[in-house]
């Protein structure tokens, strides 16, 4: 008995042997494998965690906001090179305010930013790709006469360099205005008075100590500046610095690295809109100090502050009158209401802000204020950066979300009247499009163009960019006989439709042509030039695939890689498991007989 338990154990003892080296083998096999594993993990959750955590996935979104037609879908055309946004309008049918809509869309999702101009279903009006950035974009009146204004120039760090412009109907530059003194134009604010004076903004790096903030002593500080000017003259009639009133450390903005050299100055304050009453005070908007200041039209004192570390006033409604932070847009109502966009956030802030704007009352002489009205976006949007609010003459409100590609139109209660998306809201917190402010307006745009017109095989296509006032396309044609008599024919008339009109040519049209753009009173408005069917290369009739597919192409190209990365991930270690199976139980070799062990008897034994 003890001979066969002493044989049992001498035989699997090179077994129990090779399983300590097997383990010992698989740890260190699976040690580097688990520290790559915990390296990219740890990746994972530092750098694509916070990113994945900026997606606005919820339930109820559209295909259009979940990005199926891309993150800004758009749409081209064939007789203008320029694209315009698709935009969704909900809820569907909605009846808002029927004038159009002045955006000026620009990131990373936007092939020509610009001014832009919209109507009420969202068909482009006009547009004009610039060089650098826009903002800003809206009608004002100058003199009597409407004129589209708006700032371009280079932006820096949130702020920018740069001059406003200004373009009569025919979409002509007719003044480009700058600050005084030197001063380059910033691009958040730009107003002309009922005086016919201009109210701009801008910023200066000035010398000053920061040791108060924990800065250097010779350090730079962006001053805030606003401006009052002759337009026609340029004259500075009024000037106001926030560096004389507030000091930096009533920011609520890091310090950071700014502030030790002067193209880095420490912005404290960042002036992002100025406006003024009847009675000549200036109401003042300051994003890192989370403040609206009313300034004595004439001494430049401060009347009084509301909100931030300097607050004079009483909050009645729990906080939300004067706790807003990082705020734009302050605009006078009347001698004791106001508006602002509280955006309640910036980058850094938590994901559970949200942003909205609010009509306020005050008690100046008690310093009270009070929430009259809030005007909150269905989605609850954070909107980390720009945004305004425009109260209209019928007594809705648009907000414009800014960061977010968005506009809202509001009931003076508050009720959501229709919400404009000229961008995939889950991927709003990117700023792939953003539009500074959005605003409506009536506009009369009368072009000194002419129209423009490309045909496929079957039509004709036209449009004329900034004419607001066709309504019918008159398609006539001329039979080519005398050159220096042209006679034309009508043969049909077409309804304008949208930005760009299709206009069928008759099945045995082979003559010259020219499209005639009517009013509704049928006067001329103006014509193309003269076409011939045939005359140059044809368009295709299907149009090119435009980008607003390529987000949904490379969804489905990541989609396939990402499924056969898995697929042969799988495959090797399904064939990984099975060899370390098999060497895990391979058969005992057997010895001759003439090898056998005659001392223990094991030969013996096996042979029994």
């Amino acid at each position: 008995m003890s001979m066969r338990k002493s044989s049992a154990v001498t035989l699997l003892s090179p077994w129990l042997g090779r399983g300590d080296r097997f383990r010992k083998c698989s740890l260190s096999r699976w040690i580097p494998a688990l520290v790559v594993a915990l390296s990219a993990l740890a990746l994972f959750w530092t750098y694509a965690v916070p990113q994945l955590a900026r997606f606005r996935f919820r339930g109820g979104l559209s295909w259009y906001d979940m990005g199926w037609y891309g993150f800004g879908p758009s749409r081209n055309y064939a007789s203008f090179n320029e694209e315009s946004p698709v935009i969704e309008i909900t809820p569907a049918g909605a009846q808002c305010d029927p004038r159009y809509t002045f955006i000026a869309p620009r990131g990373d999702s936007v092939v020509h930013p610009g001014p832009m101009i919209l109507d009420a279903k969202g068909e482009l009006i006009w547009t004009k790709p610039n060089s650098g950035t826009t903002q800003d974009f809206k009608v004002q009146s100058y003199r009597g006469q409407d004129y589209l204004t708006y700032w371009q120039g280079d932006e820096e760090d949130g702020h920018g360099r740069g001059s406003w412009y200004m373009l009569d109907s025919a979409y002509t530059i007719r003044y480009i205005v700058s600050p005084a003194g030197g001063l380059e134009g910033d691009l958040h604010d730009f107003q002309i008075t009922s005086n016919n004076t201009a109210l701009i903004t801008a910023y200066e790096p000035i010398p000053y100590d920061l040791t108060s903030v924990g800065g250097p002593e010779l350090g730079w500080l962006y001053d805030g500046v606003i401006q009052e000017i002759n337009l026609e003259t340029g004259e500075l009639l009024f000037e106001w610095r926030s560096s004389r009133f507030y000091p930096p450390e009533s920011s609520y903005e890091p310090l950071g690295e700014k502030g030790h050299e002067r193209i880095l100055g420490y912005d404290y304050f960042h002036i992002n809109s100025v406006d003024k009453d009847n009675h000549g005070r200036y109401l003042v908007s300051a994003r890192h100090t989370h403040t609206v200041t009313c300034v004595d039209g004439t001494s430049g004192e401060v009347l009084w502050s509301l909100g931030g570390k300097d607050n004079e006033f009483l909050d009645e409604s729990d906080g939300a009158a004067t706790q807003f932070a990082w705020q734009h847009d302050a605009r006078w109502q009347s001698s004791n209401t106001l508006t602002l966009f509280n955006n309640a956030a910036n980058p850094e802030s938590d994901r559970s802000s949200v942003s909205h704007g609010v009509l306020l009352e005050l008690d100046i002489p008690s310093r009270k204020a009070k929430v009259l009205t809030t005007y909150d976006h269905p989605q609850e949007l954070m909107v980390v950066s720009q945004g305004n609010l425009q109260v209209l003459d019928n007594g809705n409100v648009l907000v414009g979300w800014g960061h977010s590609a968005a506009f809202t139109e509001f009931s003076p209660e508050g009720t959501v009247l229709c919400d404009v998306h000229f961008g995939a809201s889950a991927y709003f917190t990117f700023g792939r499009i953003v539009s500074y402010r959005s605003f409506k307006s009536n506009w009369i745009g009368m072009p000194n163009t002419v129209p423009d017109a490309a045909m496929t095989r079957e039509r004709v296509l036209v449009s004329w960019n900034g004419a607001t006032e066709v309504a019918t396309w008159r398609f006539q044609a001329w039979d080519g006989a005398d050159i220096n008599n042209m006679t034309f024919s009508t043969i049909k008339d077409v309804g304008r439709s949208g930005f760009e009109t299709e206009i069928p040519f008759p099945s045995d049209f082979t003559s010259y042509f020219r499209v005639v753009a009517l009013k509704s009173d049928g006067a001329v408005l103006g014509m193309t030039e003269v076409l011939q069917r045939g005359s140059t290369e044809p368009m295709e009739d299907s149009p090119a695939l435009d980008h607003s597919w390529r987000v949904a192409i490379v969804l489905l190209f990541i989609l396939c890689c990402l499924t056969l990365g898995l697929y042969f991930a799988i495959s090797r270690f399904s064939r990984y498991r099975r060899s370390q199976r098999d060497r895990s139980y391979r058969p005992l070799a057997h010895k001759d007989e003439d090898e056998d062990d005659p001392e223990n008897g094991i030969g013996h034994h096996m042979a029994i």
